[in-house]
C-alpha cells in the first residue's frame, strides 16, 4: 500500500470515529438513583410537563447455529439519555425527581421482560427478524405501560396514586417479577 493510500484510509477511518457523536448515558443499576443535576436536556419552548425522562432498551447478540439449534448469546440493557431529559427548576421537587425515578425503572422492568423472553424463545434460522419483533412489541408494551403509569398518577399530582405505583414497581424490581 502507498502512502497516499494508506493516509487516505487512515483520515477516512478517523473521520467516521470521530464523526459520530457518542451519546451519554447511565446506565440502570439498582441502587443508582437519578439526581435532578443528571437532567442536561433544554427544556422545550412551549412545554406543559415539568419534566421528561428519556429512557429505553438496547440490545445486542450473537447467535450460532449448534446441532441444529440457534444458541443465542445476548444483552439487553436500560439507559437513561440526559441530554434528552429535561426539567423545570422552579417547579419541580424531590417527589417529581421520584416520578421520574419511577420511569427509568418501568424502563428496566421491560428490559428485564425482553431478557426473559429471549431467554424463553427458540429461534429459527431467521433469528434477527424474531429479535427484532420481540423488541418492537416489547417496546409497545413498555410504552403503553409507561402511559397507564402517567395517566393513573396524573404525572405525579395524584400522590396517593404515585405512591401505590412506588410501590408496586419496587416490589416488581425487588422480587425479580414481570409487569
Amino acid at each position: 500500500m502507498d502512502k497516499v493510500s494508506w493516509l487516505f484510509g487512515f483520515l477516512f477511518i478517523c473521520t467516521l470515529s470521530f464523526g459520530q457523536e457518542i451519546q451519554e448515558t447511565i446506565e440502570w443499576k439498582p441502587n443508582k438513583k437519578l439526581k435532578w443535576s443528571d437532567f442536561k436536556g433544554k427544556v422545550p419552548p412551549a412545554a406543559v410537563p415539568a419534566a421528561t425522562t428519556a429512557s429505553g432498551i438496547s440490545y445486542k447478540y450473537s447467535a450460532n447455529l449448534i446441532h441444529h439449534e440457534v444458541k443465542l448469546d445476548f444483552t439487553v440493557s436500560c439507559f437513561f439519555y440526559p441530554n434528552e431529559s429535561w426539567y423545570k427548576p422552579d417547579i419541580c421537587d424531590d417527589f417529581i425527581l421520584g416520578h421520574e425515578q419511577l420511569h427509568f425503572d418501568i424502563a428496566e422492568l421491560f428490559a428485564r421482560k425482553m431478557r426473559d423472553k429471549l431467554k424463553r424463545t427458540s429461534f429459527s434460522d431467521n433469528v434477527k427478524a424474531e429479535i427484532r419483533k420481540i423488541y418492537k412489541d416489547i417496546l409497545r408494551e413498555l410504552r403503553d405501560y409507561q402511559e397507564l403509569y402517567d395517566w393513573e398518577t396524573n404525572f405525579s399530582r395524584n400522590r396517593e396514586k404515585q405512591l401505590e405505583w412506588n410501590e408496586k414497581v419496587a416490589l416488581l424490581l425487588k422480587a425479580g417479577e414481570l409487569p
